[in-house]
């Protein structure tokens, strides 16, 4: 698995970002509404790249058009 892509809030994301890491994850993507400090810290102790703040589909449409 190479991201995991997270629109879940709140107290969830903590055990989201650590079945993330269980499966390998290289990085997780806080979508926006999902930010969340504690977990985005979590999954950077674990090993992983945090993308937060950005829409995944914002982000495609500005690197390869609509």
């Amino acid at each position: 698995v190479d991201v995991v892509d997270l629109f879940v809030t709140g107290d969830r994301l903590l055990g989201v970002v650590a079945q993330a890491a269980e499966i390998g994850a290289k990085v997780v993507w806080f979508q926006p509404g999902a930010e969340h400090e504690a977990a985005e810290r979590k999954a950077r102790e674990l090993g992983m790249k945090v993308i937060s703040g950005i829409c995944t589909m914002a982000e495609h449409r500005r690197l390869f058009g609509p």
